[in-house]
């Protein structure tokens, strides 16, 4: 089989599961387009342990963990079966790299990942696992982390980053969600993609530190290290393409980005 692309998604609010906007068919397209993979590997920020954890759960459950949004959202179902199996070798992996990785047996699908899931894979038949994120990383670290797992990308698995762009909460205008896009978000953004389509990966760990208003476009940084996750394992020679999925709320961004194998 040859090498899965590998994946940072923007999740945005939990109410991307039931407004799409501009990332959702952007994201529909893209999983129509992709090889079958094996299984989903997942990380979410809403996931954030001490100590690396893979799930291993068989019928993972649609986890609504969050509050204050329309009914219509604690409904939503994504029932797809988990991989025990390949969730055992991300375990190998990690421990292979020096992380003191462990199984959890009982963890199922926070929305950073069956959200976006909805769009990428609409029928739920992909098996999908999650591994957490770690709760100390800076940009390296997180790029690291995604080095341990990356040979899982040559074993017929998506490795999927989720998190989002920009994440300033504080400025999130939930009342309006075609808000005018903020000029520093808009900046952030813009070095991040152009340091990605560089393929800098170098420049791409310090995002905090070089890129324009990064501590305003993240007040803190989980949300972010999703995508050094991904990037992480898809490795400098990939070839980048973004993934446009438009500004919404004023400050959240929905881009992406899909690394193939060049």
């Amino acid at each position: 089989m040859s090498r899965l692309p590998t994946l940072f998604v923007s999740h945005g609010s939990p109410t991307f599961a039931i407004d799409p906007g501009q990332a959702g068919p952007a994201l529909s397209a893209l999983g129509q387009s992709l090889p079958r993979p094996k299984a989903v590997l997942v990380v979410s920020p809403h996931w954030t342990t001490r100590e690396p954890r893979v799930a291993t759960t068989e019928r993972p459950e649609t986890i609504h963990d969050f509050g204050g949004f329309p009914p219509a959202l604690y409904q939503l179902q994504y029932p797809a079966p988990g991989a025990p199996e390949v969730a055992q070798r991300a375990i190998e992996l990690l421990r292979a790299a020096g992380h003191n990785a462990e199984a959890d047996a009982q963890w199922g699908l926070d929305h950073g990942a069956w959200v976006p899931l909805r769009y990428l894979f609409a029928d739920a038949d992909v098996p999908v696992f999650q591994v957490s994120l770690p709760a100390r990383l800076d940009g390296s670290a997180a790029y690291a982390y995604g080095q341990a797992l990356a040979p899982l990308a040559d074993e017929g698995v998506l490795i999927v980053g989720s998190g989002s762009l920009t994440h300033n909460l504080y400025e999130v205008r939930f009342d309006d969600p075609d808000a005018q896009s903020e000029t520093y978000a808009q900046a952030f953004v813009a070095w991040v993609r152009d340091t990605v389509g560089r393929r800098d990966h170098a420049s791409l760990q310090r995002v905090m530190a070089l890129a324009p208003h990064a501590a305003r476009a993240h007040p803190t940084a989980e949300h972010l290290w999703p995508l050094l996750v991904a990037a992480g394992a898809a490795g400098e020679h990939s070839a980048p393409e973004h993934i446009d999925g438009g500004m919404r709320y004023g400050v959240l961004s929905m881009d992406g980005c899909v690394w193939r194998a060049a």
